[in-house]
């Protein structure tokens, strides 16, 4: 039990270290090394994903059909620009050079002529390049500074990675709250978020926006996993007072059997891996979840969430953990509360990775889209993920 408490509080530690998507937050390395030493002791059926045939685009001029109103969104900073390069390239490759969606590109700072050079290189398709408002980015000033200031130190005396970072919890609170909000979005309907350092395994021939705007979804997800509790020890109590004091916009067929095994009295930890989104942007507009990011907002776990909780026999991997409020959990309980359940999306697929967890589509879709991914590199239903809940509210 001590061996496995161990090995868990180092891939989780890692995990957050490694999901940082800017260039002072470090560069992955893989942990499949550990994960073969996890795979699931007992048989799943493959997940069916059911998207229908005449999805599939023909391959003359797929541009010139039905589209959306989508764009792929990016956040990155200057000096993202590899991997943004990498990303894009695999988007177009994969998928975008047939449909020709546009892209806008986000960033705290203007963008450098190299980088707007760079990347436009790469597409055919209309870019756009915004910057992102000052009030939208920076800690708000209502945020009791003092407070904040003793929760950074906290975790700085205690080598919490980034744990006196502002700008990582800027970035936390911008995804959950904001990114939707920025005028170049406005015009948009659904939006794809992608991020630098990304991996697309695998050919799609059909218009995922499409399927978004036919069946209604709202969210759509390739990987799900655990949260570690320690950095949200705060959040589910301010989930449960806004749910008891709003519960006219809570969906009466809500996904609340994926964050919760009891009904919504605790959080299972479960979240969506938000770096990979196709969603929907009037569903983060909706009075629901404003209602809900501007309750956590105020409720300030973006810049005070700090905890002492600690794993025993690993308290120094434990403690590199950044105690923040993030987007991935933000995210997913404002899916699973405020959506009907079948509006979550699984793309099953969208061959993905952000290191150290990817999605390799199994059987038939692995074929069809010829993907390159190692079939039994999946991480669909290794011991962290969370995709049997997800299953689970279709059982």
């Amino acid at each position: 039990m001590r061996y496995v408490v161990l090995v868990l509080a180092i891939i989780i530690s890692l995990h957050f270290i490694l999901s940082f998507s800017h260039e002072e937050y470090g560069r992955a390395t893989s942990l499949s090394h550990l994960s073969e030493q996890f795979k699931g002791s007992q048989p799943h059926p493959p997940y069916q994903d059911g998207v229908p045939e005449e999805y599939y685009a023909q391959p003359s001029a797929p541009a010139q059909g039905r589209r959306a109103n989508a764009t792929f969104v990016f956040l990155a900073r200057n000096g993202d620009l590899g991997g943004v390069v990498t990303s894009m390239k695999q988007v177009e490759d994969r998928f975008n050079k047939e449909f020709q969606y546009p892209y806008v590109f986000l960033n705290e700072e203007p963008f450098s002529d190299e980088f707007k050079e760079r990347v436009q290189t790469l597409t055919d398709s209309k870019i756009e390049f915004g910057l992102i408002p000052k009030e939208d980015w920076v800690q708000p000033e209502w945020i009791d500074e003092e407070r904040a200031a003793a929760a950074r130190k906290k975790m700085a005396d205690d080598k919490v990675i980034y744990g006196g970072s502002v700008p990582y919890r800027n970035m936390c609170r911008f995804n959950s709250g904001f990114f939707y909000r920025h005028e170049l979005l406005h015009k948009y309907k659904y939006y794809w978020r992608v991020e630098p350092d990304v991996t697309f395994f695998c050919d799609l021939h059909y218009d995922p926006f499409l399927l978004m705007q036919d069946q209604k979804k709202v969210y759509g997800f390739t990987i799900s996993l655990y949260e570690y509790p320690a950095t949200i020890p705060t959040l589910w109590d301010s989930v449960k007072e806004f749910i008891k004091e709003n519960p006219d916009l809570v969906e009466p067929d809500n996904a609340m059997k994926f964050i919760s095994d009891d009904e919504g009295n605790s959080y299972n930890n479960c979240h969506f891996w938000s770096n990979f989104e196709i969603g929907d942007l009037d569903f983060w507009r909706g009075e629901a979840y404003s209602k809900f990011f501007d309750f956590l907002d105020k409720k300030g776990g973006f810049y005070y969430e700090v905890s002492n909780i600690t794993v025993g026999l690993c308290e120094r991997q434990a403690d590199q953990v950044l105690q923040r409020w993030g987007d991935a959990p933000v995210h997913s309980i404002g899916a699973a509360l405020f959506a009907k359940k079948d509006q979550i999306h699984f793309f099953n697929d969208i061959g993905y990775r952000h290191n150290p967890f990817q999605h390799c589509p199994q059987g038939e879709l692995h074929k069809k889209g010829k993907c390159w991914c190692d079939p039994k590199d999946n991480f669909d239903y290794e011991w962290y993920s969370c995709l049997k809940h997800y299953d689970a509210l279709f059982a």
